[in-house]
């Protein structure tokens, strides 16, 4: 189990391995980062992990770029942390709409 800490809330919760970095603040009713679509397509969870270890699924790449992916920029429902992990919270990129 990895600790995650949210730097912009001090929101704090368990993520169980296997679990991406959503799912684990969801199964505990936590909140802090921002919940869409859960696959990787509407970049509602942006988030930048400050630091620890982690593994990234696919996701659009109109949410997060390759430039981004090097910065430990990602989505938070395609993100697996592998250690415990401090979290900063993004959300849509400026200039990005949600879709309905």
């Amino acid at each position: 189990m990895h600790h995650i800490r949210l730097v912009n809330s001090e929101e704090q919760f368990h993520c169980y391995p296997g679990k991406s970095l959503l799912e684990g603040m969801q199964m505990l009713s936590r909140k802090g980062i921002p919940v869409g679509c859960r696959g990787g397509g509407c970049g509602v969870c942006r988030v930048q992990v400050l630091s620890g270890t982690y593994q990234c699924k696919k996701m659009s790449r109109e949410h997060v770029d390759e430039t981004e992916l090097e910065q430990g920029i990602g989505l938070a429902c395609r993100l697996y942390p592998e250690s415990d992990l401090d979290v900063a919270v993004l959300g849509l990129k400026s200039g990005k709409k949600r879709q309905k």
